[in-house]
């Protein structure tokens, strides 16, 4: 059912687009109705899109630290460095410096970065204001709270102006609660900074960019991964709901989405099977899904050698809790193969298992330590500590200054090790080795390569990272079996 309509009063707002500024006081009424699914059959069988864009792309972000991959795609979905790119800070409220909007962009290389934002619905609906972006390729909309954005924009000649970015086939795309606007029944909507609100009556519609399609994010980081079932999609079997965890992508074109980044993205209300005792579907960088069909196309691994009951029998004698567990990440040219943990009960919230700090890391502590930088005295701040567990958005890494070694997860230990291969830094704390003709960068959690194992081999673009806290373990023998049968040595 449609909302109630609601009023938006604003008083000497300000609207900035590059250097110029208003003050405009205004009044204007909107309305908001909740997202109703399109039937994906019949739109499919005249081989038209029914949920993703009909022309252009849309890229969906988890939040968090973007690795450069994720900018470089916005960038070329847009046409190019040199392609008009409009930034929207509007969603961060009080904390927006325009003079910040789009540096992340900028960065990756972007030259035509307009800023455009406002508070007032007039000037969000006006000629002039709306004409500064008619030629855009690409929009971006940054994070901050979903109902600014919706406040200012929704059905104003500026959110037609988005939308037609993608009919000149650009891009939009957004992080935080620059992902969830996209959708077309939108969470955390509440007009207030308490984003535990799930569903606001007067904010259930966002600008659809995805038809009959919900949005959440941070699902990882924030704990949040039950929301979108318990709240909205176990209700509303005609909506599909996506999620992804910070740094992690779903890029659209027409119905079929591909996952990039580098972490996980998840489905509530697929066709296909769930997740063992999960309400969703996990997906993994490389992986494609059909947003109308509700099924997976591909997975990354399927094109590799390598299986996911190879890696299983690998592992085949920690599936009982009291081995101590273990964990495995395989990667491959920025796509995630095998993300798997065994013996390792359900976590709080669905954490997935791979995130879990369940290992004392040993040995492989050397390679976070080389990241540590020791202050003018020689000593370990908590700072220093701080900018290594930031490197690459990791969550649960944990140091102990006494001991000077970590605790931690695959999961982290990916991201810290593509933070750190996107950055050209040297890889300190690992040895080298050549093997069956490839030079491989190693670090083992004991001696003899006992314990847990990270492999690197920067000519294939391969990473292998194998946890457990057993000190038996023949962890070089385990990622040796697994990169032979990947690399087909």
């Amino acid at each position: 059912m449609p909302a109630p309509s609601f009023r938006v009063r604003c008083h000497a707002l300000t609207a900035i687009l590059l250097s110029s500024s208003m003050t405009v006081g205004c009044t204007s009424t909107t309305g908001a109705a909740s997202g109703a699914g399109t039937s994906a059959t019949t739109a499919s069988a005249r081989g038209t899109p029914s949920v993703g864009p009909r022309t252009g792309s849309v890229m969906v972000v988890g939040g968090g630290q973007m690795g450069p991959e994720v900018y470089a795609k916005f960038i070329e979905l847009a046409g190019g460095p040199d392609a008009l790119i409009v930034d929207v800070p509007t969603a961060g409220g009080d904390s927006i410096n325009t003079a910040e909007s789009g540096r992340g962009l900028k960065s990756a290389g972007a030259r035509n970065v307009v800023v455009y934002h406002t508070t007032s619905r007039t000037v969000a609906d006006a000629d002039s204001f709306v004409a500064k972006i008619a030629s855009a390729r690409g929009v971006w909309f940054d994070g901050g709270r979903q109902f600014r954005l919706v406040n200012s924009y929704a059905g104003t000649k500026s959110e037609r102006a988005f939308q037609a970015v993608l009919d000149r086939g650009g891009v939009v795309g957004g992080s935080s609660a620059g992902a969830s606007i996209l959708g077309d029944y939108l969470v955390r909507g509440a007009p207030s900074n308490d984003n535990r609100l799930f569903n606001h009556p007067q904010y259930l519609k966002g600008f659809s960019y995805l038809r009959g399609v919900a949005i959440d994010q941070h699902v990882v980081a924030r704990e949040r991964l039950p929301d979108l079932h318990d709240s909205l999609t176990s209700r509303r079997p005609d909506l599909l709901g996506i999620s992804e965890d910070e740094g992690t992508v779903w890029v659209v074109r027409g119905d079929s989405a591909e996952i990039i980044g580098r972490n996980k993205a998840f489905v509530y209300n697929g066709r296909d099977a769930n997740d063992a005792g999960r309400p969703f579907l996990t997906l993994h960088p490389g992986d494609r899904y059909n947003l109308a069909t509700r099924r997976v196309m591909s997975r990354a691994i399927d094109a590799t050698p390598l299986t996911q009951k190879f890696v299983d029998n690998v592992f085949a004698s920690y599936g009982a809790s009291a081995s101590g567990g273990a964990a495995v990440l395989v990667a491959q040219d920025g796509k995630v193969l095998v993300s798997r943990a065994y013996g390792i009960g359900v976590q709080g919230r669905f954490t997935p298992e791979t995130g879990a700090p369940h290992f004392a890391l040993a040995g492989l502590s050397a390679v976070l330590n080389a990241a540590l930088a020791p202050d003018s005295t020689g000593r370990l701040s908590a700072a220093s500590v701080r900018r290594v567990t930031a490197m690459g958005g990791t969550q649960r890494l944990a140091y102990d200054s006494t001991t000077k070694l970590w605790t931690g997860n695959v999961d982290d230990l990916y991201r810290f090790d593509q933070a750190r291969t996107a950055q050209n830094a040297e890889p300190k704390g690992f040895g080298v080795e050549t093997q069956r003709g490839d030079v491989m960068q190693v670090v083992y959690g004991g001696g003899e390569g006992r314990r847990s194992a990270w492999l690197r081999y920067p000519a294939r673009k391969t990473t292998i990272i194998i946890l457990t806290n057993d000190d038996r373990f023949d962890a070089k023998s385990a990622a040796e079996r697994i990169a032979d049968k990947l690399l087909a040595r």
